[in-house]
């Protein structure tokens, strides 16, 4: 018999707990909660839920604090953690994907967006641990036939050390799908799940054609980071990829008989904390790579404010694009918690 998914709902607000509860337990899951960071702590080692769903402002320890020990800790890396936002607040965005979350929610809760979310999650953590269990096994199998020497090799060296971060000069580009709560209420969940996901592939292929890295997907969008020792090379390298995408998308919603998508971006360039670290734990082994600081929280900020259908980028990007693309200036513009204005621009096409 398969048992129902664990949820684990972090939030100081009793009524938010209540309404949650309410929704999730009539739909089949097991639901356990806490009402602060130290206590959803205790209930993560006590409780093992399979996904979290964790409110960011919260008495003794918040949300971000609590995302960030768990995703450095080898035995609660994999589990997903689904942070949920007031008024979707960009800042809030910006530092889980620093702290590692998985996807955000915008409070009050949608349902059906909640349960988007939750299924893609779920069903990502149930084929990563159902493949890390073959792997277990495979690696069972193996041991059999390492020789003893090997085996002490191993031994004297358990673990290799987290690979340091660099500064480095890199492109930064945010990529979401516009509208995503509306495709909630518009689809059934299944259908819309299915549908971004052969988006999702086919973006992927082309960023990893072009040499892009991924910094793992949330529900409706993903962050990807261009490296190149030429810093002028890996910038035009990523704005073409993004024109590329919006192509794609066209090509997609021609043969998509469900409900055409749309995706709208942000990209910045310059110099940014970058690096991968490897995870060991029961769980197995888990990669992730990121790049961090101003330069992100920029492109995350131009993501957010670009429309359906359109590539905004920063100063520095612009700079060193010279004259190779078609370019709208939107001007001057504050954006939250950047101290001055900043020129943005909207990439519409190559020359």
């Amino acid at each position: 018999m398969i048992q129902p998914s664990k949820i684990l709902i972090v939030d100081d607000e009793p009524f938010n707990v209540d309404y949650l509860e309410q929704e999730l337990e009539d739909l089949g899951y097991t639901i356990v909660s806490a009402r602060n960071g130290q206590e959803a702590l205790e209930k993560v080692a006590l409780e093992a839920p399979d996904l979290i769903l964790l409110d960011v402002m919260m008495p003794i320890m918040d949300g971000l604090t609590v995302c960030r020990i768990l995703k450095e800790d080898n035995e609660t890396q994999l589990i997903p953690i689904v942070i949920m936002t007031a008024l979707d607040d960009l800042e809030d965005r910006v530092k889980g994907i620093e702290a590692g979350a998985d996807d955000f929610l915008t409070k009050p809760v949608n349902q059906r967006e909640l349960l988007a979310r939750m299924q893609t999650a779920l069903r990502l953590k149930h084929t990563v641990d159902g493949k890390l269990g073959e792997l277990r096994r495979a690696k069972d199998h193996l041991a059999k036939f390492v020789p003893e020497a090997v085996k002490r090799l191993i031994a004297a060296n358990p673990e290799a050390p987290e690979l340091t971060k660099h500064e480095r000069d890199v492109s930064v580009l945010f990529v979401d799908i516009s509208g995503y709560a509306r495709l909630c209420e518009q689809l059934p969940l299944a259908a819309l799940n299915q549908l971004v996901e052969r988006y999702f592939s086919t973006f992927l292929d082309r960023i990893h054609e072009a040499g892009g890295d991924i910094n793992e997907t949330a529900g409706d969008g993903f962050m990807a980071i261009f490296q190149d020792t030429d810093v002028y090379a890996h910038t035009v390298t990523a704005v073409e990829t993004a024109l590329d995408l919006l192509v794609t998308t066209e090509t997609l919603n021609r043969n998509n008989d469900a409900q055409p998508l749309a995706i709208h971006m942000g990209l910045n360039s310059g110099v940014a904390l970058v690096g991968s670290t490897r995870f060991e734990g029961m769980r197995g082994t888990r990669w992730t790579f990121t790049a961090s600081g101003a330069v992100t929280n920029l492109a995350a900020r131009l993501a957010a404010m670009a429309e359906a259908g359109q590539l905004l980028v920063g100063p520095e990007t612009m700079r060193r694009l010279g004259q190779r693309y078609q370019v709208a200036q939107l001007g001057r513009t504050h954006l939250k918690n950047l101290d001055q204005a900043v020129d943005v621009y909207r990439v519409v096409g190559s020359v």
